[in-house]
């Protein structure tokens, strides 16, 4: 180990340290400003269940892309345990990521989830393939997925797109577009529509 390697470690662990530190504040805001609830950082770290599953996942993600398969899973496991929230370690979160209440989520290994997502109680984002595939859902920046629905297969739902309570998803639903029922069927996708006000025209959507 060469001196030049020894400097830069605390540099490099200090960079870590910073980023992970940027990351919890991210989704503590996120969090706050999705439940009215509350509008403490505090109490949101410490009683939200959906944000404990959602840090252990980055860690058991981290370990699992390293080639530890065993001890993510045991890690995921345990997680599952103590929130009720089922994130499996291969499955892809992006930032402020915010599961509301937290019980009962599924989110599969090949699942991806973008930016600034939303998830209620009792979602679903699984697979219709027992093939080693890409066989979950691919979520967008700004999704809401309302509680028990659930969204099934290789699909995409684009950006923004809102879907309703109890709906069942098995096909693409476009960017700024609501969906709803069983099959989920596109409610409503006009152009300068905004998804979140569609809410209140759409019943089925309610969460």
């Amino acid at each position: 180990m060469t001196l030049l390697t020894l400097v830069r470690a605390p540099r490099r662990a200090a960079g870590v340290l910073g980023r992970a530190v940027a990351s919890v504040r991210d989704d503590l805001d996120a969090a706050v400003a999705r439940d009215p609830a509350t509008d403490s950082r505090v109490e949101m770290a410490l009683a939200s269940p959906g944000l404990h599953a959602i840090w252990t996942h980055r860690v058991s993600h981290a370990l699992w892309g390293r080639g530890h398969r065993l001890p993510a899973r045991l890690l995921s496991q345990a997680a599952r345990a103590a929130t009720g929230v089922e994130i499996h370690p291969g499955a892809t979160l992006g930032r402020r990521f915010f599961i509301d209440h937290g019980m009962g989520v599924v989110i599969g290994e090949t699942a991806e989830v973008g930016d600034d997502v939303m998830l209620y109680h009792g979602v679903t984002l699984g697979g219709r393939s027992m093939e080693p595939v890409k066989r979950h859902p691919t979520l967008g920046d700004g999704v809401t997925v309302g509680a028990g629905a659930k969204v099934l297969g290789n699909i995409v739902l684009g950006h923004g797109a809102q879907v309703g309570a109890n709906a069942v998803v098995t096909k693409d639903v476009p960017a700024m577009c609501v969906a709803t029922g069983v099959p989920a069927k596109v409610r409503a996708c006009e152009p300068g529509v905004d998804p979140q006000h569609a809410l209140y025209d759409e019943p089925a959507l309610w969460i």
